[in-house]
């Protein structure tokens, strides 16, 4: 069935259940539906191959942001690092993850979807390389800025071009795909970082960079992209080949032209633009959505989670990374399925309700080994906390702020607002990930119950600001946001 033949039953619409009431045996139907059910699985496996290629981008991501929290014992020794230097480290990727933030919306205005992460991907690989040959601090950090720079870029591109290619019904849920390929790239750093030696693992990031490049040659770019750059032919080449052969794209095709035709008539977008009333909304939801998301603590967690657990007082923190791995896939998983079912903001909800929870228990238990009190009690509430920080996390927080971003914005302004929002996301990274080692040395408790703090601010801004946004055409979003002024 063409996508552009859907249609919501939620919305008042019927149609389909006026078969009901018709003879059983119509042959000239079942043979319709049968056509345009072949036509459908043509499409959604483009589609699903398109994505499936994306995401190889995001696996990379989950690598490189995966790769210090295993590490961090080996290189300080074999390097002979301190703990200002190993932190200068883990969160230099950030920054360079930020320079490809401020380009990632031009780059990927200029050069495409794919060539966008055609790009990402060489400087990952140039990364990982002058880390497995680095003998200092100097090459490993030009490694881990390079690398930094190229999920900068993916983390702009990926979900911008899924959401691009995606019939709505599906859009939410592949996009969430993208979340759920990072935590599997983080999770696989964690699992093979406990047992190869940090150079190993710094080749295996070379591998997500290959399959994207080789994929790449396989798919269309994104017909969006194509229409706003005046490429008609490529445009319907496009969308032909991701809806199917025989499929009626005239109703998606003249959308996209008249978001077109609006792009066009309007004056070329600066920053200062951004702070139009048109745009405001959809410019503090997304950027609010990131500061959120970084506030609540979850680079700081991850980047030094098996140190966390060593401090709480387990004899190893292999265990406790091993389970952070491990529960990170089936939860971001549910979320995929939950994304188009139970809505954005229901998942947004209970995630930062439950992120507040694991990082109150972690405090917690923190605070009572200070206080020498229920010791035997303080590993298990410190891995309980942290488990449940990462699953209420990997559920809604890790990637309905990615989805929500990618529809918010008016094509004509996506490029520059993608780039300032991940650019705070990115600006939060450095500074939750550069400043968790001190924070500990602090205060553990005091660090853990100041992002109990910040996520019941999540809670709030929420409920207050976030629209739902299930079920709705990317233009709908749009229009429902501007229709508020």
């Amino acid at each position: 069935m063409a996508i552009t033949e859907h249609k919501d039953i939620e919305k008042g619409d019927n149609k389909g259940l006026d078969d009901l009431v018709e003879p059983l045996i119509d042959n000239s139907s079942k043979n319709v539906k049968e056509t345009e059910e072949i036509e459908q699985n043509y499409s959604i496996g483009m589609v699903l191959l398109s994505t499936a290629v994306a995401v190889c981008g995001s696996l990379e991501f989950g690598s490189c942001v995966g790769y210090s929290a295993p590490t961090q014992s080996a290189i300080s020794i074999d390097l002979n690092l301190s703990v200002a230097e190993y932190s200068l480290f883990g969160s230099i990727v950030t920054i360079g993850a930020m320079i490809g933030a401020i380009t990632s919306g031009r780059i990927a205005d200029t050069i495409g979807r794919k060539g966008a992460m055609a790009l990402s991907a060489v400087f990952c690989i140039a990364g990982w390389l002058a880390i497995f040959v680095s003998m200092g601090a100097l090459l490993l950090d030009m490694g881990r800025f390079f690398t930094g720079y190229g999920i900068g870029v993916f983390s702009f591109v990926v979900p911008i071009y899924i959401a691009e290619i995606a019939p709505k019904d599906l859009r939410g849920g592949l996009t969430t795909l993208n979340q759920l390929m990072i935590v599997t790239g983080s999770s696989i750093s964690f699992l093979l970082g406990t047992i190869v030696s940090w150079r190993t693992l710094a080749l295996t990031g070379l591998v997500p960079c290959i399959l994207l490049l080789v994929g790449l040659l396989f798919i269309p770019e994104s017909p969006r992209w194509l229409a706003k750059v005046g490429r008609q032919v490529e445009f319907e080449y496009s969308l032909r080949k991701l809806r199917g052969p025989k499929a009626n794209v005239s109703v998606e095709a003249d959308e996209i032209h008249e978001s077109i035709i609006t792009l066009q008539s309007l004056p070329k977008v600066r920053l200062l633009d951004l702070i139009d009333a048109k745009y405001i909304k959809a410019v503090i939801i997304g950027v609010g959505l990131m500061v959120c998301q970084q506030s609540g603590g979850i680079n700081g967690i991850g980047f030094y989670a098996s140190e966390t657990f060593e401090t709480a007082g387990l004899s190893s923190g292999k265990a406790g990374t091993i389970a952070y791995a491990l529960i990170q896939i089936p939860v971001t998983m549910l979320g995929v399925v939950l994304m188009d079912k139970s809505g954005r903001r229901a998942l947004l909800l209970v995630s930062s309700s439950g992120t507040f929870l694991g990082c109150f228990l972690a405090g917690t238990s923190f605070f009572l080994k200070g206080q020498a009190i229920f010791l035997e009690w303080v590993p298990f509430l410190a891995v309980s906390g942290v488990l449940i920080f990462i699953a209420s996390f990997s559920i809604g927080m890790g990637a309905v702020p990615w989805l929500i971003m990618s529809e918010i914005f008016p094509l004509h302004i996506k490029g520059a607002a993608g780039s300032v929002v991940v650019l705070v996301n990115w600006l939060g990274a450095w500074v939750v990930s550069y400043s968790f080692n001190f924070l500990i040395n602090w205060s553990p408790a005091g660090t853990f119950w100041l992002f109990s703090g910040f996520c019941i601010l999540t809670v709030i801004f929420v409920a207050k600001l976030v629209p739902e946004t299930k079920g709705k055409s990317l233009e709908e979003i749009q229009a429902s946001i501007n229709s508020k002024y």
